[in-house]
């Protein structure tokens, strides 16, 4: 069990909720790490006190500093800072719940140091998750998922004596705030329609990635690397209660589902407390009240980023950085009001058409096809205009 923690992305949903859930198992935070924001995070530097604390960006991170001058904690910036957040010595659990491609270095960093990993980043798996799962085998890192559909899994998994076992795993997905649309109805969507989530209080980018579907697709590659699995044996399913989070169906027909509230703080829980459970604030599951529990396949015509996912997981190599670059430059220009919704996938697949395919990269391969296919995408746009 977590006893001492690391947060990478404290100031997010995923961060904070971490934080109330450390406060509940009296779990001492070590360092904190978040992007740019000053104030909530000397809100939480004088909450918890850690022994350091990172803002990427370096502006905020000398803002805070000033802030701060009062106090004796250690104020860094940028990838160092974050990669000495990664490391502290005394963290013996790191939570890595920055959003994108920054993640990456930091959770290796983490593994090499033999860390727990609580794992919230997608882009780390997305993007290089045959490395990762490599250098967690070789370091004897244990990862552990925080994602709803990612812990469900992980859960069901735990009585599995061998992989051979699994027939699939189904991800349960809530279909996000255009379920039920056709094409037509949502390809000139605003931000305002896509940023409403049914179930789940998300950040912008995770919640409209959830509308796209994207948000899927980026999952169905990480259970294919974190349970090192093909994609024929990964499967999609529209649940739009978000009670069943996921399930993984065994060679005998059995069928095991995690089932719970739809509430982020006990995925956060149980990779702190994992291989143990404790008591938790959160909501309890009553199964008198929730309502009959619906189940569809995905429309992939409609939302087509969950298509061109499957086809990148199914390429490998770096075709699935390239996708996720891609559609992290997409969504930065939807959000900010510079495309329509519909246009997101049509950035992204051009992306995959334009940047060269490797098919065993290495990192700096997957960091430089990360890069190529966000200038892709931005030349792309260029030519809609």
């Amino acid at each position: 069990m977590t006893r001492c923690i690391s947060i990478l992305g404290s100031t997010g949903s995923i961060g904070t909720q971490a934080l109330e859930v450390a406060d509940q198992l009296g779990i001492r935070v070590a360092a904190l790490a978040a992007h740019h924001n000053v104030a909530l995070m000397e809100q939480q530097v004088r909450k918890y006190r850690p022994r350091l604390v990172t803002l990427y960006d370096e502006a905020a991170a000398q803002q805070l500093r000033e802030c701060l001058a009062d106090l004796d904690i250690q104020v860094c910036s940028g990838m160092p800072g974050l990669l000495e957040a990664a490391t502290l010595s005394e963290a013996d659990t790191v939570l890595t719940a920055v959003v994108g491609m920054v993640g990456l270095r930091p959770t290796l960093a983490a593994i090499e140091k033999k860390k727990k990993i609580a794992l919230a980043n997608k882009e780390t798996l997305v993007c290089a998750g045959e490395l990762v799962m490599e250098a967690a085998d070789r370091c004897g890192a244990e990862i552990v998922p925080v994602d709803s559909e990612h812990s469900a899994i992980f859960q069901c998994l735990q009585t599995c004596r061998s992989r051979d076992e699994v027939e699939r795993i189904i991800l349960t997905c809530s279909g996000g705030t255009f379920y039920g649309k056709k094409k037509a109805e949502i390809d000139r969507a605003s931000r305002e329609e896509a940023l409403h989530n049914p179930n789940w209080d998300m950040g912008a980018k995770v919640t409209l990635d959830s509308a796209t579907l994207m948000n899927k697709g980026l999952e169905v590659i990480e259970a294919m690397r974190l349970y090192r699995l093909p994609l024929e044996q990964v499967q999609v399913v529209i649940h739009r209660e978000s009670i069943i989070h996921s399930m993984v169906e065994y060679l005998d027909g059995a069928v095991l589902a995690q089932m719970g509230a739809p509430d982020m703080r006990l995925p956060i829980q149980y990779a702190m407390t994992h291989p143990y459970r404790k008591a938790s604030p959160a909501q309890k599951l009553d199964l008198l009240t929730c309502g009959p529990l619906t189940f569809a396949a995905p429309d992939l015509d409609t939302f087509p980023c969950l298509r061109l996912a499957m086809e990148a997981a199914r390429k490998g190599g770096t075709a699935c950085a390239v996708l996720n670059g891609a559609n992290e430059a997409a969504d930065a220009l939807f959000l900010q009001g510079r495309i329509v919704f519909g246009q997101i996938p049509i950035l992204v697949a051009s992306a995959l058409r334009e940047v060269p395919y490797i098919s065993h990269p290495t990192l700096e391969e997957i960091l430089q096809a990360d890069a190529q296919a966000r200038a892709a995408v931005q030349t792309a746009y260029a030519q809609l205009q």
